[in-house]
């Protein structure tokens, strides 16, 4: 049975909200989420969620078709009032239902690509969540391989994150590293780096997408580092032909993991052919 919590000063109702701030984060290596669609699609990822809180004058039907399946569980249940579900809520949602889980330990291994057509996003310094979480549910719609965060300028599970990626964050394989190491692991797979630039001398259409690849995009304002510069790095653009002079990080990351796709007949990834 759900315990009942009509205090705002709870010591669980606390410490769920403590996990809004990036620190709280880190420290306790855990995540809230917010909504329907992102914990079932973390359920479905086989996260295991450590505590739920509804209101169940919020609740919409899904929301107790997932209560219920959540309660078959040893997740705990929390029944708040409307009152605390604010304090506890993001942003505009109004699902009725948040939950806390530890974050997941993602690694390498999940992006491996046994057949030779890896297609991986490469994001360094992403500073803005709503880009990053953007981008990851760009990658799972286009059937990429995986996504690795280099240097993020932001935690992957920011709620806002996940919120944006609509919960694809949890199925699709994101791994965090330095810039460094990402360009390494690249390279000791025989992938060839394609760089979006605004200075890129090849237009973003011109390039053999067929190959194993890594699509390497940048933060907004200061652009890539030098160490995706190099020769042996691709560098194109997308031709503007506004005033304009690039596009939001999140929109270059559609017309690349497409284009992509559509010189590969758009098959289905490697990882899904697994899950079925």
């Amino acid at each position: 049975m759900p315990i009942q919590i009509t205090s705002l000063r709870n010591p669980r109702v606390k410490e769920a909200a403590a996990l809004r701030e990036a620190r709280e984060r880190r420290q306790r290596q855990e995540m809230i989420i917010d909504g329907v669609r992102e914990i079932r699609r973390a359920c479905e990822a086989g996260i295991k969620l450590k505590e739920v809180f509804f209101c169940a004058s919020l609740l919409t039907s899904e929301g107790k078709q997932l209560l219920s399946q959540v309660s078959e569980s040893e997740t705990e249940l929390f029944e708040v009032t409307s009152r605390v579900f604010e304090k506890l809520n993001f942003g505009d949602r109004q699902d009725g239902i948040v939950a806390v889980a530890a974050t997941p330990q993602r690694s390498l291994a999940e992006i491996e690509d046994q057949t030779g057509t890896a297609l991986v996003a490469i994001l360094e310094a992403i500073e803005k969540p709503g880009n990053l979480g953007a981008i990851i549910r760009t990658a799972d719609g286009a059937g990429l391989s995986g996504v690795i965060a280099a240097d993020l300028r932001t935690d992957l599970y920011n709620p806002n994150t996940i919120r944006a990626s609509l919960g694809t964050i949890f199925s699709m394989p994101v791994v965090a590293m330095d810039s460094r190491s990402a360009r390494e692991w690249a390279l000791a797979r025989g992938l060839q780096l394609v760089a979006a630039r605004v200075e890129g001398t090849i237009r973003y259409d011109q390039v053999d997408f067929t190959r194993p690849t890594g699509i390497v995009l940048g933060n907004e304002a200061t652009g890539l580092t030098p160490i995706w510069k190099r020769a042996d790095v691709l560098g194109v653009r997308i031709p503007m032909l506004g005033q304009a002079d690039s596009l939001n990080v999140s929109v270059a990351a559609a017309i690349l993991f497409y284009e992509a796709q559509r010189q590969r007949g758009f098959p289905i990834p490697a990882r899904r052919k697994r899950e079925r």
